[in-house]
């Protein structure tokens, strides 16, 4: 049976397990890992991180924009996947927990991350568990680090904005109707840092874009 096919009856069989977990009834589509991954600057990358890599359908696509040499952690809670993972991208480093991502980086040794490219659908998290999410990718990213990420459509539109404009400028959206199911992407970065002088004034250091939304595109 040709690996394509496996994966997807795995995933399948996954999803009806832990419906919640895996969010999806099969992996991600080509067209979402590459509105993913298409607009990060891959030349500028020196480390990044993906979460929720299952069966490496975006984890491809970030070999084939790898470049020099660039480290890559992949974060999978399955077990399956991960050996997978390990045996299809030996060269990567493979962890099972992304709430430790922060915890792996100072494992390996590496102070923070260009950038993260995340494949868990964010409105599938709880609040809680998105509040111990952003906290370890804000502390893991470097300032203005590129953080890629989406939610299933139609999901929480508005208040996912504003839960990502707390940390990121938005520098772009995609919509991802050939998906199961249909996704929406976000292009981020992290905001620059703010510092306070000792007479207490609040300064902000370069403040980067609007974080206001530019043209949206379609995959």
């Amino acid at each position: 049976m040709p690996n394509g096919v496996w994966n997807r009856l795995l995933f399948l069989y996954k999803f009806l397990r832990e419906p919640r977990q895996f969010g999806s009834i099969t992996p991600s589509s080509r067209r979402l890992a590459k509105a993913l991954t298409d607009p990060l600057p891959w030349d500028e990358l020196h480390n990044i991180a993906e979460l929720g890599a299952g069966t490496g359908a975006i984890t491809s696509h970030i070999q084939l924009k790898k470049t020099g040499k660039l480290k890559v952690m992949l974060f999978e809670k399955d077990a399956d996947f991960r050996h997978q993972l390990k045996q299809r991208f030996p060269g990567y480093r493979c962890y099972s927990n992304f709430m430790r991502l922060r915890l792996a980086l100072h494992n390996d040794r590496q102070e923070k991350l260009d950038g993260i490219v995340n494949g868990l659908p964010l409105n599938k998290l709880s609040m809680v568990e998105r509040v111990r999410f952003m906290e370890q990718v804000t502390s893991s990213l470097k300032e203005e680090g590129w953080f890629a990420t989406f939610e299933y459509f139609p999901g929480m539109g508005k208040a996912m904005k504003r839960e990502l404009k707390r940390h990121f400028d938005i520098l772009s959206l995609a919509f991802v109707p050939l998906n199961i199911p249909p996704a929406v992407v976000y292009i981020c970065r992290k905001k620059p840092a703010r510092i306070i002088r000792p007479t207490g004034r609040l300064l902000s250091l370069e403040t980067g874009p609007s974080g206001d939304l530019l043209k949206g595109r379609t995959y």
